[in-house]
């Protein structure tokens, strides 16, 4: 990872520490970390008819920070853990998914926090924005009856190992 990404904007992927600044500053960042998003999806995406409309290069290059960003300009609540690990609120938690390339979202959170109760409506708001933004988003169910997105690009731009939606 360049020093770019080591020390500059990170997403939220659910597994860091609540945000330290307020919540008008960091809306900003995201907000301004999404443009650029999009401004890499028009400069790099030029054979596609339109090409803001699906993931570029970058992102596929960088699928869990592509997801993470998009989930948290979309307004979805990212998990978080204390210093010792701990989870400490409930939210989405990105991480690689079972194939190479795809990215898994789960809405967890701590015990006793209900996380389980309203996975499937914050799924379901998680997969349309994923959606809205050109991914491939498919729901299971796992260990529990826990349900999770698997999400991937579109099979035409990942060279045909995409599934179908």
């Amino acid at each position: 990872m360049g020093t770019e990404e080591s020390n500059g904007f990170e997403p939220a992927t659910g597994e860091g520490p609540p945000p330290s600044e307020s919540a008008a500053t960091r809306a900003a960042t995201v907000r301004t970390a999404f443009e650029g998003l999009l401004q890499i999806r028009r400069l790099t995406g030029s054979g596609h008819p339109d090409p803001v409309a699906v993931p570029a290069p970058w992102e596929r290059n960088r699928p869990i920070r592509a997801i993470a960003l998009a989930l948290e300009r979309s307004g979805a609540t990212p998990s978080a853990v204390d210093a010792s690990g701990r989870r400490v609120s409930a939210g989405y938690r990105v991480s690689s998914g079972e194939s190479p390339g795809s990215v898994r979202v789960e809405w967890i959170g701590p015990p006793g926090s209900g996380a389980a109760h309203g996975e499937e409506e914050a799924l379901a708001g998680c997969a349309s924005a994923l959606r809205d933004l050109g991914w491939t988003v498919l729901l299971y169910r796992g260990p529990r009856r826990r349900r999770y997105l698997e999400v991937e690009p579109p099979s035409e731009l990942s060279g045909g190992h995409g599934r179908p939606s």
